[in-house]
């Protein structure tokens, strides 16, 4: 009997957990939900926006009324449901993780909460940082690069031409009147696609900070070791951004430029985490030399 009792007593605080846990996702699903509805009706107004980079290259590559193309039926409608569907996950994400962070908080002591807090606020701030890297910066570079590319082959001819002393016409068949003309005409689906994975790619990789620092802040990882992993960092970092951005250098470039200093930044708060804690151990009389120098990260002087 006393077995059985110590099973249902056992048992008892996890039902409660997992009844908090889907109190806590039925709020957030129903806020996903709320938010998706009140943005699918300025789904055009957002997509006109994330257009705007093609729309401006299109515009400074000599087309004075550029034009996007859908060619099903239901592609239009299922863009704005992807709109409204990114764009309430974004407008969501307070209740989101406010929801999360009642689940949690519940289960720190009080200097946890006060150190996972300023990193819970930075999170978002970086991914907005991230993304508007992106949106002002990487993709109208990535659409005029893929756009003006097209011209390239015709401005080549027309050098080598010109060279020879012949009339630059000829390149492109302009002057006799023969060729095909070969113009860009995108899709709104398949161009709103790139300027997401653009947007979500430098969002998450600007999340390196606070992931590497949290590793830090839990011990896992130390300043010294992310110094002496400079090497295969980099390289992975190359080969995530040639992964996630589109099949061109320039944008793996941008990308790898913009998130190697945060690694570096990484390395620097991590650092000072260390000095801080060292200095607090050396107050209270904690500190050992040789103990902590050999198990403690901050131990090792750089």
């Amino acid at each position: 009997m006393n077995t059985r009792d110590d099973i249902d007593d056992s048992s008892a605080p996890l039902v409660e957990h997992l009844i908090e846990l889907r109190n806590r996702l039925i709020w957030s699903i129903a806020a996903f939900v709320v938010a998706m509805i009140v943005v699918f009706p300025f789904a055009k107004t957002i997509l006109g926006f994330l257009l705007k980079p093609i729309e401006e290259a299109m515009r400074d590559l000599g087309n004075p009324n550029p034009v996007m193309q859908y060619t099903a039926p239901q592609e239009l409608l299922f863009t704005y449901f992807h709109i409204s569907v990114v764009g309430g996950l974004a407008l969501a994400f307070p209740v989101i993780a406010y929801q999360l962070w009642r689940f949690v908080a519940p289960g720190l002591y009080r200097s946890e909460k006060q150190a996972f807090l300023p990193f819970l606020i930075a999170s978002p701030v970086l991914f907005l940082a991230g993304a508007g890297f992106a949106q002002y910066i990487v993709t109208p570079l990535a659409m005029r690069f893929f756009l003006g590319f097209a011209d390239l082959p015709s401005m080549v001819s027309a050098a080598l031409l010109q060279l020879q002393g012949l009339p630059a016409e000829t390149a492109t068949g302009s002057a006799t009147g023969d060729g095909i003309a070969i113009v860009f005409q995108g899709k709104v689906d398949q161009t709103l696609d790139i300027s997401l994975k653009l947007i979500m790619a430098f969002g998450l990789c600007f999340q390196m900070p606070v992931l590497l620092t949290l590793m830090g802040k839990a011990g896992l990882a130390s300043s010294a070791g992310l110094a002496g992993m400079r090497r295969y960092a980099i390289v992975i970092m190359m080969l995530v951004s040639a992964l996630v951005t589109p099949p061109d250098v320039m944008s793996m470039m941008i990308l790898f430029s913009a998130i190697y200093p945060l690694y570096e930044v990484s390395i620097f708060l991590i650092r000072r985490m260390e000095k801080r804690r060292e200095a607090e151990l050396r107050a209270e009389g904690l500190w050992d030399e040789e103990e902590d120098a050999a198990t403690d990260p901050a131990g090792t002087k750089s």
